[in-house]
């Protein structure tokens, strides 16, 4: 069987496979050290996203394609959508780091951390008075709702309820779910926006949810609310989200994910001191990059044995 793996991978899956098994690599330029045109399977992971349709071309055979991230809106091109092909992602794989670097935004939020962190570089000793007046705050007791409630959603409720916090969320089929104590469908949780502190954004981005954020939301929140996305650029209006910024109808955002990436250099958003910006790593870990490996090999064992794969995506649904 020929498989095309990305080079970046190569070497830690080549150990794992058959004698039978033949690779063709492909380069972070898109370049293939090899014919890929009898390829039934392509391991495709995200450094390698701006030539995937050339990619594609080149894969008359394809029938599998499993890709390392967990979202796929942006592998949802035409020529894809139309094949008769299996695609699987790595959802679950991503949850420990997201939910970790989550965690991380509320914690600089209500400690206050990058603002020491300034003022130690500004070479200040912040007296009592001046401390006080940052406003810091503490996380027990405060309401999280977290749009999305799947894996992700859930490894970061848990991890919230730890912090003692107040956990809501939503989902398409509300119900009892690990880390939450109250779950709500894609609509009413629209009317929880008034009592939250932080609103994260969890959910795949779709017809449906593409926007979800938009003015109406952000004026429905409180001032001293805060916007995290670790999911898609695309799920916020990000005009609406600069004016409501500038305009205090919240208090801040930690944004790791943007409608064009990378964040183009004149955004808005990059000079607004109330935004925290991370260039869309919130996934990454050492240990992530294994578990994205070990779920490739076992979903390759069972295609191999012409059994039902791990991960299956919805082409049509966009997830």
């Amino acid at each position: 069987m020929k498989i095309v793996l990305p080079s970046n991978l190569a070497a830690q899956i080549e150990p794992h496979l058959s004698n039978d098994d033949r690779i063709v690599k492909l380069d972070l330029q898109g370049n293939l050290n090899g014919d890929p045109s009898d390829a039934e399977v392509y391991f495709h992971e995200w450094s390698y996203n701006t030539f995937f349709e050339r990619v594609l071309s080149r894969l008359p055979n394809l029938r599998w394609l499993h890709t390392e991230s967990a979202g796929i809106d942006h592998l949802l091109i035409p020529t894809l959508v139309s094949r008769d092909l299996i695609m699987t992602n790595s959802a679950g794989v991503h949850a420990i780091p997201i939910a970790e670097f989550v965690l991380a935004y509320m914690l600089d939020r209500a400690k206050c951390l990058s603002k020491f962190k300034l003022t130690q570089q500004q070479d200040r000793w912040l007296s009592y008075p001046e401390v006080e007046a940052l406003g810091i705050q503490e996380l027990m007791g405060a309401t999280i709702l977290i749009i999305g409630a799947g894996g992700i959603g859930q490894a970061i409720a848990t991890r919230a309820q730890a912090f003692g916090m107040r956990v809501w969320g939503s989902c398409i089929h509300p119900r009892s779910l690990p880390g939450f104590d109250l779950v709500v469908g894609t609509q009413e949780w629209r009317k929880l926006l008034p009592e939250i502190d932080y609103l994260v954004l969890a959910t795949p981005l779709t017809a449906q949810t593409k926007h979800l954020i938009d003015a109406n939301v952000l004026k429905s929140m409180q001032a001293s609310a805060y916007l995290i996305n670790i999911a898609r650029g695309g799920i916020i209006d990000e005009n609406a989200l600069i004016h409501a910024l500038q305009k205090g109808w919240i208090a801040g955002a930690a944004l790791d994910a943007f409608t064009v990436e990378p964040l183009p250099a004149d955004s808005q958003l990059r000079s607004l001191p109330n935004v925290f910006i991370t260039p869309h790593c919130s996934s990454i870990s050492q240990q992530m990059q294994q578990r994205v490996i070990g779920l490739f090999l076992e979903n390759l064992t069972l295609y191999k044995a012409k059994k039902p794969l791990r991960n299956i995506v919805d082409k049509a649904a966009g997830y």
